[in-house]
């Protein structure tokens, strides 16, 4: 069991992995396809993810079920930039922690990360619409900085209704152009 486990695991971080690098090199943001999530390689992140490994969903979903929160979650959302949740400070104004917005960089990789995880893990059933639909059905749920949430959801949109081409060639033409 854990032999299947640790390369369930691997395999599916290294697709995961690479996915992305396709992703982020069609978006034209390079640089962050080749350092996405090397967190996942650390032991404070693989463990778990051995342990919790079912191939259906993040292990991290497993762990907090468990444990009744993921230990590898806090250390990964700590140290890469392309999750919102990275993206909190406490406000001057309120005192309390609040969402800030994030730079487009990581909101591309966000978007990035969104469409590989979907294409990893609903395999044959993934289309194009898959992204939008598990970030609508917790978008309630998700504390993200309003910019910040209107320009995902911009991209989603735009991937669920115009395809992948369409929306890696606007996001190369429009976005990254944008920041040179």
């Amino acid at each position: 069991m854990l032999i299947y486990n640790f390369l369930g695991h691997l395999t599916t971080v290294l697709k995961h992995r690479h996915m992305v690098m396709y992703h982020c090199f069609k978006a034209g943001i390079f640089r962050r396809g080749l350092l996405h999530d090397l967190s996942k390689f650390s032991p404070s992140e693989f463990i778990p993810g051995v342990i919790f490994f079912q191939g259906s969903r993040s292990p991290n979903e497993r762990e907090r079920e468990v444990n009744g929160f993921s230990k590898a979650w806090i250390h990964h959302k700590g140290r890469n930039r392309h999750h919102f949740e990275y993206w909190t400070d406490y406000s001057i104004i309120t005192g309390v922690l609040e969402p800030v917005e994030m730079p487009d960089v990581y909101i591309i990789e966000m978007f990035c990360d969104r469409v590989a995880a979907s294409k990893i893990y609903n395999k044959e059933k993934y289309n194009d619409h898959r992204p939008l639909e598990y970030y609508l059905k917790r978008r309630d749920k998700r504390d993200i900085e309003p910019k910040t949430a209107r320009k995902l959801e911009y991209l989603l949109r735009m991937l669920s209704v115009k395809g992948e081409e369409y929306t890696f060639r606007y996001i190369r033409t429009r976005i990254r152009r944008n920041k040179k």
